[in-house]
């Protein structure tokens, strides 16, 4: 019996020796990714009372269009977006929009969701809970007194967060976390993980400014034809991720 117990032990604790060796190779942000989120029944990752989306898992032949900061302003893109009637999701940024907030309103006006990207597009991850809410918060707020609606959705800048981020998103009434899977780099999409094609389901950014001399207008309809040419089509993410806490 003793040497039975004995065996058992050098098991555990060989195990043991073995689990801390792979978790030590991990890389340390992969790490806090895994603590910070888990996955959950409807494909998105939860964490402490947001839910952290990348794409979104459906059978809808849907994509989603989402735009950062408030750079551009451009007027034949409201024209497409109210001729098109896409539903597409402006992440912006107070520091960034300055006076521009009334184009965006015009943008609300043809459809276009309005959510949060930070007041002044600082990296979260690493900061203290006091100056990612002043952040975050401090957004929703501006966002809520000009449109008359506070976001459900908001995007760490340069899509980096930690789980300080995810309790100080969810204090502020935050529904979800959006990053993306999909990015228009010049005139073609990059993709993070997966396959490099469009998939349902899938969000893609694009970048507020662009060195190829194409205005969003142009650049939007040059994506539309390829998401169509995929079989896809503009899908309105808040239908499908944070109407409602998690």
């Amino acid at each position: 019996m003793r040497a039975s117990k004995a065996a058992v032990a050098s098991v555990l604790a060989l195990t043991a020796l073995l689990l801390t060796g792979c978790a030590q190779s991990v890389d340390p942000i992969e790490r806090l990714g895994k603590k910070a989120v888990t996955y959950g029944a409807k494909g998105v990752r939860s964490g402490p009372g947001v839910p952290v989306v990348k794409r979104v898992r459906t059978s809808d032949k849907v994509v989603f269009l989402t735009y950062d900061d408030g750079v551009e302003q451009d007027p034949r893109f409201v024209e497409l977006v109210r001729e098109r009637r896409l539903p597409v999701s402006m992440f912006l940024t107070d520091s960034v929009v300055g006076p521009g907030y009334g184009h965006f309103a015009r943008l609300q006006s043809v459809g276009a969701s309005i959510q949060n990207h930070t007041l002044d597009h600082t990296a979260l991850r690493g900061l203290p809970y006091a100056g990612q809410r002043h952040e975050i918060c401090g957004q929703q707020d501006k966002l809520g007194s000009r449109f008359g609606l506070r976001p459900r959705l908001f995007r760490p800048p340069y899509g980096t967060y930690d789980t300080t981020t995810l309790r100080a998103a969810t204090d502020c009434g935050v529904g979800a976390v959006v990053l993306w899977r999909a990015a228009l780099e010049g005139d073609h999409l990059t993709y993070g993980t997966g396959p490099h094609h469009l998939l349902p389901g899938d969000i893609i950014s694009l970048p507020s400014t662009e060195t190829t001399g194409l205005t969003l207008a142009d650049r939007t309809t040059r994506l539309l034809r390829e998401i169509e040419g995929a079989g896809l089509r503009v899908g309105r993410l808040e239908d499908y991720v944070g109407q409602h806490p998690m």
